[in-house]
């Protein structure tokens, strides 16, 4: 990583609509906090219907839409220049959908993830399970080129009690259920590092999306399932990791990890 050799501040933002987030202050809030490296999920629209304002930030982006209208869809925002960028994964339906884009620059990789989510019944919920197998062997495809990699973004899981607002009624819930706690569990032990729970081990009540419905935030009945999962060499250069809570763009906050490159 002799390139880097500096702090680089990467968040990622499940946006909830990227033109909804923008009239309640995204520019703004990419002005004050600075990062360097954007990773946005579920932006909702097409390269041409991105504001303006967003546009004029500096950064080097990619809007990467699904093919239907209003629906899914992620980008990355960037003040490095990449070497190379890769749409999808190589697996048609979750490409249709606009759920995975690589930015590679020299001595890294960064990732934004959508996964998808199985709330609205058991067909979504298969193609969930579809498509963690599916991702899990193209990470490890990823990971064997040897650069190091962070996977940015909202994969809809709650990993552990301390991830949700109240584990026991919701042990049956999608995104809380024990084979996606376990998927994560078995992808993190395979070599990508959760870099806010390895700064955070025993922080609790910090979460990173609350449903819309009965006051959820305002009383911090949330769940964290927004990561950076990072390979050993990415996820050792963390030295800061906080969610932005206080944010009101959407039913998720950013997560944002402060990287020290030697």
């Amino acid at each position: 990583m002799q390139e880097t050799s500096k702090t680089i501040k990467i968040s990622s933002y499940n946006v909830n609509g990227i033109r909804a987030a923008e009239r309640k202050g995204f520019s703004e809030w990419v002005k004050s906090e600075k990062p360097d490296i954007i990773c946005l999920q579920e932006i909702k629209a097409t390269e041409d219907q991105v504001p303006e304002e967003i546009n004029d930030l500096g950064y080097h982006t990619c809007w990467l839409s699904a093919e239907k209208k209003g629906y899914s869809g992620v980008a990355i925002l960037s003040k490095i220049e990449p070497q190379h960028i890769q749409k999808g994964m190589g697996l048609d339906w979750v490409d249709n959908e606009g759920r995975i884009l690589k930015f590679e620059y020299a001595d890294f990789s960064v990732f934004s993830i959508y996964a998808p989510s199985g709330t609205t019944g058991s067909v979504r919920q298969d193609l969930k399970y579809e498509f963690l197998d599916a991702f899990y062997l193209f990470a490890e495809k990823e990971a064997a080129k040897g650069k190091p990699l962070v996977f940015c973004g909202d994969f809809n899981i709650a990993h552990t009690e301390i991830d949700i607002h109240d584990p026991v009624r919701n042990k049956k819930s999608s995104g809380f259920l024990p084979e996606e706690r376990e998927w994560l569990t078995k992808f993190i032990a395979s070599g990508f590092g959760d870099v806010f729970r390895n700064l955070h081990p025993d922080l609790r009540d910090t979460y990173s999306w609350w449903t819309y419905r009965a006051g959820a935030k305002g009383n911090n009945k949330g769940w964290r399932i927004d990561y950076h999962l990072a390979t050993p060499e990415l996820a050792k250069c963390a030295t800061d990791a906080f969610i932005t809570k206080e944010l009101d763009l959407s039913d998720h906050a950013p997560v944002t990890v402060v990287y020290d490159f030697p």
